[in-house]
């Protein structure tokens, strides 16, 4: 590959967990606090990558109704026995800790689901002994808070623990180990673990052993893969998994941030697929080239169907919840009556591209609303249209303010954000890592700027968590008509 690294599957897409049943690669990722859960991807060469639907993709499957910003969904495995698919998680939201699901075909329908309620930690991997005892590896939790990576055998069918945790290899010093996946190869169980933190430090790091409980032999030239200390437009790697072509040779995925602006640099699309060559040589795996699809632009309209793409999601609930179609177009109905409340009602999709535009036409004759750039209920720049006024408003913490406003005529709104790069010179603390700017769209297509915000403060810089911005539409009271919404990016 030429030129700057890209992802495979870009925006927020953290945590990637991959298998290939036949001539087809299946991909499920984190989702945290948006419903549907666990986004579903496949792909027939590893680059060019389509999402399929959702893993948990009904509200029997998944509650995440008490996730804070950045809790819920964490870190699913993917796998393939015995005529099955499996995936299992962690949903930080609902107290049942791990949660397990099956289904004959990936498209769906997936199985409700078994928990694991013994289990307690995150980042749980599913491998099955040569006996066919499944075995669960995850980031543990105690009284005092992380337990190290611990492994148990449990029962798929009831979910209970068949044996005590116990400890395995704990990686090379770096602090919070977690992400492990389990392989058998050959007469070697391998360990694969993400460690040093999902920042700056994150790295992948590779051990093996005689069984899967080890004990474990460190690779000699860990880490597998880290950017720490490396110059490149791709920082934070980790969180990776495994998968072996039809051919025999192998392939890694992993997960990276794409920071920009002055120095501590900001990431405003979270953290993103990536994808890697993997060599074998001395019975380790080395990185090779790195893989990107041909292009990474993108334009689509999204709500012109009869039903929601599957990239739309909402924070706590279903986006069906809110979002209904009528033959004018979709209405989106206010979740809460209280104006100030911090999580109204949002339905959207994420941005995947350093620069962006969402365009949304819409009527606010029955309620208050319009276009978001979200980064969660405390971080996001809103363009509001209540009345003849349409006001451009960014949140940023516990501050509110108004950008601008103008009048406009009775009936549809076009309404546009854009996120574009910031010109600032590269020394300057001035530089941010782009610029958003909020507006509305004239007749014959000109743009009248209301707004205009510096992007890091729609950053997880900024914000915190684990996510990523999101485009969409919200209501804070009443009813919004959505005509139609365009995504258009492009790196």
């Amino acid at each position: 590959m030429t030129g700057a690294p890209r992802p495979v599957v870009p925006g927020f897409h953290p945590d990637p967990s991959i298998v290939r049943v036949g001539d087809t690669y299946w991909m499920v990722v984190s989702s945290f606090e948006y419903a549907p859960g666990v986004p579903l991807f496949r792909s027939t060469d590893l680059v060019s990558w389509h999402q399929a639907g959702h893993v948990l993709d009904r509200p029997a499957q998944l509650d995440v109704s008490a996730a804070p910003g950045s809790g819920g969904i964490t870190a699913p495995t993917i796998r393939y026995h015995d005529g099955r698919f499996w995936m299992i998680t962690t949903n930080l939201a609902d107290g049942g800790w791990q949660l397990l699901v099956h289904a004959e075909d990936p498209l769906g329908p997936w199985s409700e689901p078994v928990r694991l309620t013994d289990a307690r930690g995150i980042d749980p991997d599913l491998a099955w002994d040569d006996d066919g005892t499944l075995l669960v590896t995850y980031a543990g939790f105690g009284a005092g808070g992380p337990a190290g990576l611990v492994q148990q055998a449990v029962d798929p069918e009831t979910g209970a623990a068949l044996t005590e945790r116990r400890p395995v290899w704990q990686g090379t010093g770096g602090r919070f180990p977690e992400g492990p996946h389990l392989y058998r190869m050959g007469e070697y169980w391998y360990l694969l673990i993400a460690e040093g933190g999902t920042e700056r430090g994150h790295a992948v790091t590779i051990a093996r052993g005689p069984s899967p409980a080890g004990p474990f032999e460190p690779c000699p030239h860990n880490p597998l893969l880290t950017h720490r200390g490396v110059e490149s437009p791709v920082q934070n790697t980790g969180h990776s998994d495994l998968v072996q072509r039809p051919d025999g040779s192998w392939a890694i995925v992993f997960h990276g941030v794409r920071p920009r602006g002055a120095s501590p640099q900001f990431h405003v699309l979270g953290r993103e697929t990536f994808a890697a060559e993997v060599v074998w040589e001395d019975g380790w795996p080395h990185i090779g080239e790195w893989l990107a699809p041909a292009t990474d632009a993108a334009e689509v309209d999204e709500l012109g169907g009869g039903a929601l793409p599957d990239s739309w999601v909402s924070p706590r609930r279903f986006p069906g919840e809110l979002l209904a179609r009528t033959d004018a177009g979709w209405v989106l109905t206010a979740a809460d009556p209280d104006p100030a409340s911090e999580d109204l009602a949002f339905a959207g999709r994420r941005q995947e591209h350093l620069v962006a535009r969402a365009r949304a036409v819409v009527r606010a004759t029955g309620g208050v609303g319009g276009l978001s750039a979200r980064m969660d209920a405390r971080h996001h720049l809103d363009l509001e249209v209540d009345g003849d006024r349409v006001r451009a408003t960014a949140q940023v913490g516990a501050l509110r303010q108004v950008l601008g406003e103008a009048t406009v005529p009775p009936g549809d709104v076009v309404l546009e954000i854009r996120a574009v790069p910031d010109e600032g010179h590269f020394s300057s603390t001035a530089l941010g890592p782009d610029q958003l700017l909020a507006g509305v769209v004239a007749g014959d297509g000109g743009f009248t700027e209301l707004g205009g915000l510096d992007g890091r403060y729609l950053s997880t810089e900024v914000a915190g968590g684990m996510t990523g911005r999101l485009l969409g539409v919200w209501c804070s009271r009443g009813e919004l008509l959505v005509r139609s919404f365009r995504y258009a990016g492009s790196g």
